[in-house]
């Protein structure tokens, strides 16, 4: 079968189509027969080699959602797993293949309405989204400033902090053509990657929540209210400063805090409830996903090229 590996660390150029043996799934496992595979910021700063020190090494099979219909179950696995569509999470590896292998406890049956390439649009980030929101102990009638807001987990905070009563919704984005598409989704008001925006727009916020991180985090951290949140939940711009935490030292009577968020720090089970209630409400048009383009799994370069570049809005998704 066809898969996806990194070749060499950095540019896009640097992945590789190449033919690999279709994985057996082990006890406990499912093999999918993949019709979508998500592209995540995480594929991006895993290429990138930015995670190089955590074992990631020439020949890594990236992707880590995909959805389609399952081929065969491992050990232990009920059989009547097998022709069901399903979303799941492959881990940190093996989604950029024709068929791939997921545990079955983080594997979920589609409702009928939803679309495989909305499943991989939605399925990781929407739990980012979620609980990200939840960390920072966001209320109805608060500021919330999503940073990076044209992801896709970007896309889905604005959609949950609008639903849940949010007294303004702040996004940072590139554009104003996607400022626009970002108001459709609940935005109310629209600031450059700067920060800057137009007289009426927020100055300070209750809650942030950031995908970018990079050089400019120090600069929201500025911008918190007294008793302000903040939650990292990405680096996608790259490492912030290693001296950002003194801005909350020095803005020590604003009691101001600082938290990064990764969802594998949720229990299994929470994040699948969330998951399954979040695939429910797209299916019924509650929750839009929005996908940038559908790509052959062999354009997985051009992909990531499109991400290097900023210009995704969305989620771009791979098709064998």
């Amino acid at each position: 079968m066809q898969a996806v590996v990194i070749r060499t660390f950095g540019s896009p150029d640097g992945l590789e189509v190449v033919d690999v043996p279709v994985p057996d799934p082990a006890p406990g496992q499912v093999r999918i027969a993949t019709e979508a595979i998500g592209v995540g910021g995480v594929d991006a700063v895993i290429r990138r080699g930015t995670l190089a020190a955590h074992g990631f090494r020439a020949g890594h099979l990236l992707g880590s959602e995909v959805a389609g219909r399952v081929s065969a179950v491992g050990e232990g696995v009920d059989a009547a797993w097998t022709g069901r569509r399903v979303w799941a999470f492959t881990g940190l590896s093996g989604g950029y293949a024709e068929q791939a292998v997921a545990a079955v406890e983080e594997v979920l049956p589609l409702p009928a309405g939803l679309t495989c390439a909305d499943a991989v649009t939605l399925g990781a980030s929407g739990v980012v989204a979620h609980f990200a929101l939840d960390r920072a102990r966001f209320a109805p009638g608060e500021t919330v400033l999503v940073r990076g807001a044209a992801g896709s987990i970007g896309l889905t905070t604005v959609q949950l902090a609008a639903g849940g009563g949010a007294g303004a919704v702040v996004v940072t984005t590139a554009s104003a053509e996607r400022g626009a598409r970002l108001r459709e989704l609940g935005a109310t008001h629209v600031l450059d990657r700067s920060g800057a925006g137009g007289p009426d727009a927020p100055h300070g916020f209750d809650v942030v929540i950031d995908v970018v991180a990079g050089p400019r985090l120090p600069h929201f951290i500025d911008r918190l209210n007294a008793n302000g949140r903040y939650v990292a939940v990405g680096v996608v711009g790259g490492q912030p400063p290693a001296d950002f935490g003194g801005r909350l030292v020095d803005a020590f009577r604003r009691s101001l805090s600082f938290a990064t968020f990764s969802s594998d720090t949720v229990p299994g089970p929470a994040r699948q409830a969330v998951r399954s209630a979040q695939f429910a409400d797209a299916a019924r048009g509650v929750l839009r996903t929005v996908v940038h383009e559908v790509l052959p799994l062999s354009r997985a370069a051009l992909a990531h090229h499109a991400m290097d570049a900023g210009t995704v809005f969305g989620r771009v998704v791979l098709t064998p």
